[in-house]
């Protein structure tokens, strides 16, 4: 239990993806707000801190999926694996997803006004992340892969890697709360009495969406920001 409590939950499902389930579980943020402690959590949401650990405990044990182990992956090939499996599932949805909810407006909109609240954030999402992959495809990762290649006498035009990560973190945790007002208009996807299969098709697909940037913006903050930083530091000091 107390190798549990040293770590950050953002440490644990670094180290072990299936313990996201159970945070996911108690609606605990362990993307944009991992660097929080088990016991700071369990305060604050007024969770039972030993019912949690053993929770965690019980699927640490069980035996590993074919989950790939992310934190040992070199950066170059988790920022390739980021860019080719998580920015381009993005670019993907975007249309797709709008279309959808565009459609659900116009026919639904009356009844469920929410409709245009959950399409209004989701274009406001979609404009902002576009952005953002693309400040992290011309300029975050190619300095983490050059730095990956070894020393170099090039000065970053930022200064110091920790300047974009910081940014790159600010945006995330903005998109992590727009998709927080999605979950909640959308009573966490789940379509009324009412709905046709087109909206029961949007919101699934919504909320594939949210959980695929979970599982992008997790692998950003938890294993590559932090290990840029450190090997920053390496190249520095040799």
């Amino acid at each position: 239990m107390n190798d549990t409590l040293d770590k950050t939950i953002g440490q644990m499902v670094a180290e072990d993806y299936r313990t996201a389930q159970i945070f996911k579980n108690h609606k605990i943020d362990f993307c944009c707000k991992g660097n929080r402690t088990l016991q700071e959590v369990a305060e604050k949401k007024g969770l039972d801190l030993d019912s949690l650990v053993q929770e965690l405990d019980t699927v640490q044990n069980q035996n590993q999926s074919d989950q790939p182990d992310f934190k040992t992956w070199p950066l170059d090939l988790l920022a390739d694996y980021i860019e080719k499996k998580h920015h381009r599932y993005v670019e993907q949805q975007i249309p797709i997803l709008k279309q959808y909810l565009n459609k659900l407006c116009k026919v639904h909109g009356a009844r469920h006004p929410e409709l245009l609240d959950i399409f209004e954030h989701f274009n406001a999402s979609a404009g902002e992340l576009a952005m953002h992959m693309k400040k992290e495809e011309l300029v975050l990762f190619p300095w983490i892969r050059k730095m990956v290649s070894g020393p170099t006498n090039e000065q970053p035009h930022f200064g110091t890697v920790k300047n974009p990560i910081k940014m790159m973190m600010e945006e995330h945790d903005n998109e992590g709360e727009r998709f927080r007002k999605i979950a909640e208009l959308s009573h966490d996807y789940t379509p009324p009495a009412d709905a046709c299969n087109t909206y029961r098709v949007a919101f699934s697909l919504l909320q594939e969406f949210e959980e695929d940037l979970h599982r992008h913006i997790h692998l950003e903050n938890n294993i590559l920001f932090p290990k840029a930083e450190i090997l920053e530091n390496n190249v520095l000091n040799n």
